[in-house]
């Protein structure tokens, strides 16, 4: 009889130590996978109402609706500017804020199974996106950080030429100031009407 209650607490010590094992395992896994996770993928991932702090200091309260390679597009809440559209490149957030079940949503492992190829958004960089603005011969507000106006005539590599015109007028030979070469990396946000 001793013997089969040796026997029994041997089993249950195995089975906790085999257990403790298995819960560092996955604590290790889930550290590894949150230790790849970048800024896009949290902000997808996050709830829509986003609280944006730019590196210029300015704060941008938005609705996301898409997020890029290295970009997001949002409408914008509050402010005087509610329901304008913007495209903010992700480099040029420097926080977000969340409350505690919005972090632990931006965490949660992407809905994209390992080796599927994730929606064609979350692939496009920001000169696509602005090639699609130059396109459509849209009037835009550059935050650079001060505000230039104009329409994008066209897009390079890692950078734009924006035709300077009046605030809320369209793009016309006589009514461009000038031309002016804009760095994506000077780029705070964009406005959209």
């Amino acid at each position: 009889m001793r013997f089969d209650d040796l026997f029994d607490d041997l089993e249950s010590q195995l089975e906790a130590e085999l257990g403790a094992q298995e819960r560092d395992t996955l604590a290790e896994e889930e550290r590894f996978r949150i230790g790849r996770l970048e800024l896009a993928e949290r902000l997808r991932a996050a709830p829509r109402s986003l609280d944006l702090r730019l590196r210029s200091g300015e704060r941008l309260r938005v609705e996301r609706l898409a997020v890029g390679n290295d970009w997001l597009s949002a409408t914008i809440r509050g402010g005087g500017r509610d329901g304008a559209g913007c495209i903010v490149p992700i480099r040029s957030i420097a926080g977000v804020r969340l409350d505690d079940d919005a972090v632990l949503r931006s965490l949660e492992p992407s809905a994209v199974p390992r080796g599927a190829q994730p929606p064609l958004a979350s692939r496009l960089s920001l000169g696509f996106a602005l090639r699609d603005l130059s396109r459509r011969r849209v009037a835009v507000e550059l935050r650079c950080p001060a505000a230039l106006h104009g329409t994008i005539d066209r897009v390079a590599r890692d950078h734009l030429d924006l035709a300077i015109h009046e605030p809320g007028t369209s793009r016309h030979p006589r009514g461009v100031v000038g031309i002016e070469l804009v760095p994506f990396a000077a780029i705070d946000w964009v406005r959209l009407p």
